[in-house]
């Protein structure tokens, strides 16, 4: 079957979570992750997810992504139900559908950025001629340009967190999944990284469901998701929160 293609899909929401449970161990070491979660992310959206630390938020994410399976209830990402699906398909959409920025970048060191970035698309069979061009074009979204052929250790830590970014573009991806990607950097850099998620939606239609613990980058969101004991106890508009945005930046250095 090819994820690419199928009834509905075009008009799919990118995420959709429904009644979703999560729970880790059993009897009297259970813990209950996430309860009758439901969430809906539209194409072109980018949503915020808040809340503290082991509330769910990262749990959230994984399942979205289809790295774990929920307990109970349905996750669909692009119209498709992600738990039903067989392993090799599943990959296949991780690989094709969603893209993944987290505050541990998981680059390959002894990759240069531009293979970094061609890596995913040419494990889907992308010939390396057009993973190359695919490459290049998300690394010039995200404002790199040059010294494509150094290694990660070469680049600051905002360049660095820029690749893992093109590197959850290239393809075209339906859904950006990025995980407190600023924890790590200056406050600077975090604007900067932010800012650019911020534009995906309006320049690729992709939907963006972030997890943050800093308002000023949830004021980015058009929706800002609360998430309180695994569950969602708020949602909530960011100009309705009256969160104050970082000034805009200009182009990335």
């Amino acid at each position: 079957m090819d994820i690419r293609v199928g009834p509905d899909r075009d008009g799919a929401p990118a995420l959709e979570m429904v009644d979703v449970v999560k729970r880790f161990g059993s009897g009297a070491t259970e813990v209950r992750a996430l309860t009758d979660v439901s969430l809906t992310v539209a194409p072109g959206e980018l949503v915020a997810v808040m809340g503290p630390s082991g509330c769910g938020k990262s749990t959230l994410l994984h399942l979205a992504g289809g790295l774990e399976d929920p307990t109970a209830g349905r996750v669909r990402v692009a119209g498709l139900d992600v738990p039903l699906m067989p392993p090799a398909q599943r990959a296949a959409l991780r690989r094709t559908e969603v893209g993944y920025v987290f505050q541990r970048l998981n680059l390959v060191v002894t990759l240069t950025a531009l293979e970094n970035v061609m890596l995913p698309l040419e494990l889907e069979g992308v010939r390396a001629r057009e993973a190359k061009a695919q490459a290049r074009e998300a690394l010039a979204s995200v404002g790199l340009t040059q010294h494509l052929d150094r290694f990660p250790d070469d680049f600051s830590g905002g360049q660095q967190q820029r690749i893992a970014v093109a590197r959850a573009l290239a393809g075209r991806r339906r859904l950006i999944l990025a995980d407190e990607p600023t924890g790590a950097l200056d406050t600077v850099t975090g604007d900067q990284v932010i800012e650019l998620l911020a534009g995906l939606p309006a320049r690729d239609g992709a939907a963006v469901l972030l997890v943050t613990h800093e308002p000023r980058y949830a004021s980015w969101a058009d929706r800002v998701v609360f998430l309180r004991d695994g569950r969602i106890v708020d949602q909530s508009s960011a100009t309705d929160l009256q969160f104050e945005p970082p000034e805009p930046l200009g182009a990335p250095t």
